[in-house]
């Protein structure tokens, strides 16, 4: 058994014995069951893999490439899986609970607006909204990642005869335009083969529109779609659009009425003014955008002759929704709606999604620069459909009834599923971070969050107990999550470091949507602030489903 020493002072040192983790009681009943005489055959685990861990499709095929990936290790035999080989495999890369090689199958074939986007704001911004600098590297770096809306402010430089890329009225240094765009006809379809629509916020004069006109057609030549008419009925499917760059924008209010606006004037101008856009620049515009003149009422008309794209900020949306809940969901049955940070997020915050996406709203633009909790929930959500960019929207955001009826967000909902979470254990802490990383003088003291986020009826958060100076924590806690939309609910998991200073450090999180959750044991990789995974952090989980009526 290893030793681990905590250095208090010159004198004295603190001497702690690491063991290795042992299989869970869980564990040990699940390969009893399925095992005979202490081992468990190719046939045993394909009977495991179909009756315990739900996977009903299942080939012998399966079992025999898990039994194939464990022939590495001393504890393997030919005869069979021992326990501990057995409990390998259930911490290792052929039992996660939601496998990142899942392929698209959502249907792909609806129009965009029957889709959630993994949709980005500032999309060029480093850091903060003040005075970051600007650069093409993390729009390269979002596309790597599965976003697919990106947002370009675009500006005259001093002169007036350039366009660079910056956040208007700040500190913020400007990127080269040309440079944006080549990083994105670089990148677009490396995560994902479906489109990327890139939304401009533009403050040009004409001159300057027809430049970029040149630049967009120059770069993106035959991957850029442009429309044959400016009054869509409806707009096309991802799947028609697939490795297609998508322009959306409304020429700048301060050019053509003589004062300066910034994003959310500028989404005020009235259809008409679209009309002074230079042709060139006009023919670009794949996805038209605006308000109209007038109230709230008056943005929301649903027009059955042309589709188009309404941005509103959070700020807006959470005002909307108290009156016209209903009519947002109407609206975007059809019309695409984007909901953007308000101005005051300085730092680039986040906000809650679900405010958006329970009401349709397709492109809840993020600051993807930072991190925490709203974010890891926007990754969380768009690991879902093979992690495309497109999550396909709930049958019941989408339908109308008899009388022409919409879903009511404010309605209450009953109870669908049950979700029961229990969790057995976590290892990998110890190979990830220095032994000091959490505590100078001893092993760390770790405890889990898990929760639900989701609609508010559905959102909890429960936490195990605390295990003192252990890098292997066995906690072994069960916890029960009723959902009425388990559709749009993601899996959140949070590890802690308990400090006697009352602000615990971060052991690691993950968020996973619920909809694509595998049952039976499953391991879960965690990743560190940025969303990037560890290599050897994970949790082990039981995981279930179950009617209301059957807890």
């Amino acid at each position: 058994m290893l030793k681990q020493n905590f250095k208090v002072c010159l004198c004295w040192r603190r001497i702690f014995k690491t063991r290795v983790v042992e299989p869970p009681r869980d564990v040990k009943l699940a390969f009893n069951r399925f095992s005979t005489s202490g081992t468990m055959t190719v046939d045993e685990l394909l009977r495991f893999l179909i009756e315990h861990q739900g996977e009903e499709t299942a080939t012998k095929e399966d079992a025999q490439a898990i039994f194939d990936s464990l022939k590495h290790l001393n504890i393997f035999h030919r005869r069979g899986l021992h326990l501990e080989a057995f409990f390998r495999y259930l911490l290792g890369e052929h039992n996660l609970a939601h496998p990142p090689s899942q392929k698209v199958h959502h249907d792909m074939t609806a129009p965009l607006a029957h889709y959630f986007l993994f949709t980005g704001h500032n999309s060029y911004l480093t850091g903060n909204q003040i005075n970051s600098p600007s650069s093409e590297v993390p729009i390269k770096d979002a596309l790597q990642r599965g976003v697919r809306v990106l947002e370009l402010d675009l500006w005259p430089n001093s002169k007036g005869n350039e366009v660079e890329v910056r956040h208007g009225g700040t500190l913020t240094s400007p990127v080269d335009l040309q440079k944006c765009l080549q990083a994105i006809k670089d990148n677009a379809f490396h995560a994902s083969e479906y489109p990327v629509v890139i939304t401009f916020e533009d403050h040009l004069t004409p001159n300057l529109q027809k430049n970029v006109a040149k630049m967009v057609t120059e770069t993106f030549g035959e991957m850029l779609y442009c429309t044959e008419t400016e009054n869509l009925e409806q707009f096309p499917s991802p799947e028609s659009l697939k490795k297609r760059v998508l322009i959306s924008t409304k020429p700048p209010k301060e050019y053509l009425e003589g004062n300066i606006a910034g994003e959310e004037a500028s989404e005020h101008i009235p259809d008409e003014d679209e009309e002074k856009a230079v042709p060139q620049y006009r023919k670009l515009i794949a996805i038209h955008a605006g308000k109209l003149k007038g109230r709230l009422e008056n943005w929301l008309s649903d027009d059955p002759k042309k589709v188009r794209r309404l941005s509103l900020s959070e700020q807006e949306l959470e005002n909307a929704v108290r009156t016209q809940g209903t009519e947002i969901v109407r609206f975007t049955q059809r019309n695409l709606l984007r909901v953007y940070p308000k101005g005051t997020r300085l730092d680039s915050s986040n906000y809650n999604p679900y405010v958006g996406w329970m009401h349709g709203a397709q492109m809840v633009a993020f600051n993807m620069q930072g991190y925490g909790k709203h974010l890891w929930i926007m990754q969380g959500m768009f690991k879902a459909n093979g992690g495309c960019g497109y999550v396909k929207k709930p049958d019941f955001l989408l339908q109308r009834g008899p009388n022409d009826e919409v879903f009511d967000p404010s309605r209450p909902l009953d109870v669908k599923t049950v979700l029961t979470v229990k969790v057995l254990l976590g290892e990998g802490w110890h190979q990830d971070f220095h032994h000091t990383a959490f505590d100078r003088y001893s092993p760390p003291d770790f405890y889990t969050r898990i929760g639900i986020a989701g609609i508010p009826a559905d959102c909890d958060v429960k936490q195990t107990e605390t295990i003192e100076d252990e890098w292997l924590p066995v906690w072994e806690h069960e916890f029960e999550f009723q959902l009425r939309v388990p559709e749009l609910a993601v899996l959140r998991i949070h590890v802690l470091e308990y400090d006697t200073t009352g602000r615990p450090d971060f052991g690691g999180q993950a968020c996973l949507p619920v909809s694509e959750l595998r049952t039976g044991i499953r391991t879960v990789p965690l990743h560190d602030k940025k969303g990037h995974r560890y290599k050897h952090v994970r949790l082990l989980l039981s995981i279930k489903f179950g009617l209301p009526y059957d807890f």
